[in-house]
């Protein structure tokens, strides 16, 4: 591979993808058909982006076997099966630093309590707070002005983008990246009334992220209350994500942007909940469930079943309840069509005189 740059032939083998065209044609950087350059791969995994290759400049296309067709554009090509998978290999291909990353050591501005160990090939940013206690593991990363609280574990290769705070007690596993802003281990929403004071309730549980997570920027993950929360291994948080005390999420699921998670809801692996969507607290998310975008949770879903609305209901019933409400203006006018009819007719004959009279 040349410095910094891939040919298609080496794409393909690295992707088990086919070459339309040459092969020797390099690209150093992959970007979106409408802004792609000379020197760019120009990626297609959509139909509906295929309208900008008309103007496109790129050196050559990574496209979907399904778009092998398509007449505009570069004319020599990547052609794959999976066109998100194939570039996720690319990428890292192109851009081999681990995220976030830093070089090994203890920035000379960072706090480090005499009794966290942080492991020699770890590194530590500027401002960054370690606490009593904390383990650092191999390879780690802690940005710039980072809080890890007292007794932090944090496993080899995680990385910790600038301004993220763990809590006393948290511990992250392998390889999970945390966006900045984000806090874990945060005390959860947990209050009794008494002689009408919102009296706190201490949590004292624990809160765990498991290897392969990544949390995006300015997530709030509570603390159990008495138990412990978890992320599970391989899931995946937007931003804007928020997990209550005692949640389980389970291995590979998926929480996009502003989801909102209520305290003591389990969920089984791969469930994956759109953007907005709100959990109320106490229920159960069976595995490979599907919550759509803003749809409002209100009890238990099983496993594999797609929901959407409010209250969440299955998804096609969801659909054809909201085809029949977006028709209600047009029956409402035909029923205002009919009673108008009505009345007339009503009128007509309350005003006819019998013969001769």
């Amino acid at each position: 591979m040349t410095e910094g740059a891939l040919t298609l032939d080496e794409a393909a083998r690295a992707t088990g993808g086919r070459v339309v065209g040459d092969g020797g044609a390099a690209f150093t950087k992959i970007a979106p058909v409408r802004d792609a350059g000379e020197d760019e791969l120009a990626f297609l995994a959509n139909r509906r982006y295929v309208r900008d290759l008309a103007g496109c400049r790129a050196r050559a296309l990574l496209a979907a076997d399904a778009l092998a067709t398509v007449e505009q554009g570069p004319r020599d090509r990547l052609l794959v099966g999976d066109p998100y998978r194939a570039l996720g290999e690319l990428l890292r291909l192109l851009h081999p630093e681990s995220p976030g990353g830093g070089k090994p050591g203890v920035h000379p501005s960072a706090v480090v309590d005499p009794s966290a160990v942080v492991d020699p090939s770890a590194s530590v940013g500027p401002g960054a707070v370690v606490g009593q206690g904390a383990r650092i593991g191999e390879r780690a990363s802690v940005g710039a002005n980072c809080v890890v609280g007292e007794d932090v574990a944090i496993g080899p290769e995680t990385v910790l983008f600038p301004n993220t705070t763990l809590y006393p007690g948290s511990v992250l596993g392998a390889r999970v990246i945390v966006h900045s802003g984000t806090r874990i281990g945060v005390d959860g929403f947990g209050y009794a009334t008494v002689d009408g004071q919102h009296v706190k309730v201490p949590q004292v549980g624990g809160c765990v992220v498991e290897d392969d997570v990544e949390i995006g920027a300015n997530c709030t993950i509570d603390r159990g209350s008495i138990g412990q929360t978890v992320i599970g291994a391989g899931s995946k948080l937007d931003n804007l994500v928020h997990v209550a005390h005692n949640v389980v999420i389970g291995p590979g699921s998926l929480l996009v942007a502003q989801v909102g998670v209520a305290g003591s809801t389990r969920t089984g692996p791969g469930v994956a909940m759109g953007g907005q969507a709100g959990l109320i607290g106490h229920i159960e998310i069976g595995a490979g469930a599907r919550i759509g975008a803003q749809a409002g949770v209100i009890g238990d879903v099983g496993p594999g079943e797609v929901v959407s609305g409010y209250p969440a209901r299955d998804h096609k019933s969801y659909l054809r309840a909201m085809a029949r409400l977006m028709r209600l203006p047009e029956l409402a006018k035909r029923v205002g069509r009919l009673e108008e009819r009505e009345r007339r007719s009503g009128d007509d004959a309350g005003g006819r005189k019998e013969p001769g009279r």
